[in-house]
């Protein structure tokens, strides 16, 4: 009995230890399905092409409902620190693509 309660209280830990940290699992996470689909063919951070040739892994995550890709994993920090700003740049898709 003791063994049970000490078992599960070591599952009850390491379950709200790992939520808490990021990439187990991400509060703004929807189900793919439930996201509006991403507009542009260049990342939302540094307005680079979203190339599938590219030398860099993009990167696809879904924040508040809309997906988001990067040009790599490296601009979510920037992402994450002003999302409202580069959210913006979703409401006028044409805006946010680079002029030739």
């Amino acid at each position: 009995m003791i063994t049970t309660l000490k078992s599960l209280a070591l599952f009850v830990f390491l379950a709200t230890l790992c939520l808490g940290l990021p990439g187990c699992a991400r509060k703004n996470d929807q189900p793919a399905a439930a996201a509006l689909p991403y507009p542009l063919d260049t990342c939302i951070v540094t307005g680079e092409k979203l190339d599938a040739d590219s030398d860099m892994k993009s990167y696809t995550f879904t924040y508040e409902g809309q997906e988001i890709k990067l040009c790599c994993k490296g601009c979510l920090k920037d992402f994450e620190k002003e999302p409202a700003k580069y959210l913006a740049k979703l409401q006028q898709p044409e805006a946010a693509a680079p002029t030739p």
